[in-house]
């Protein structure tokens, strides 16, 4: 039991004895109101089965959630690179279970699955995933953007101090200047 639902386990069990209510039929019937929030906490997403899936449970959980490892929707070379910085931070993976990694990561959450950026109002999380960014290169955007007003093209955007320009190029197709 997660420490949520223990929570509200404890509070209303308190409440029962506080009240003089001791009826284990009424503290069952004020459970049923207790919100389910916290009881799949941590749990993370559901991954889809497939060769691999077992290496992203156990490697893409151990630096960061699950969710942070699956935002990126990329192409196969994508992944390999994002592996391959993993890799580089202290991973500890032999090399086939690398290629498990890159090839679930590319089949299960590849590229053509990402939506358009819309440039001036786009999150930090949606310019690291659409255009592989890390979260300081994502951020610098954001904060180009609102101390130099809204992009109007590409050219703008590869102004921004600490970006890779040709990154910024090889994803121009997914960027929306509006």
């Amino acid at each position: 039991m997660n420490t949520v639902c223990t929570f509200h386990h404890r509070f209303l069990r308190g409440v029962v004895r506080s009240v003089g209510l001791v009826s284990p039929l009424i503290l069952a019937g004020l459970l049923l109101f207790v919100p389910d929030s916290g009881r799949t906490a941590g749990q993370g997403p559901v991954l889809p089965d497939g060769p691999g899936k077992a290496e992203v449970q156990k490697f893409c959980t151990q630096c960061h959630e699950l969710e942070k490892s699956l935002s990126p929707r990329q192409d196969k070379a994508a992944w390999g690179s994002t592996v391959g910085k993993m890799v580089s931070f202290g991973m500890k993976a032999s090399e086939q279970e690398v290629a498990m990694l890159v090839d679930y990561l590319s089949r299960s959450y590849p590229a053509d699955d990402v939506p358009p950026i819309r440039v001036n109002t786009a999150t930090a999380i949606e310019f690291e995933s659409g255009l592989s960014l890390r979260r300081s290169q994502s951020l610098a955007i954001i904060r180009y953007r609102e101390v130099n007003g809204k992009f109007r093209s590409i050219d703008d955007l590869k102004k921004v101090p600490g970006i890779d320009p040709a990154k910024i190029e090889a994803r121009k197709d997914r960027l929306i200047f509006e």
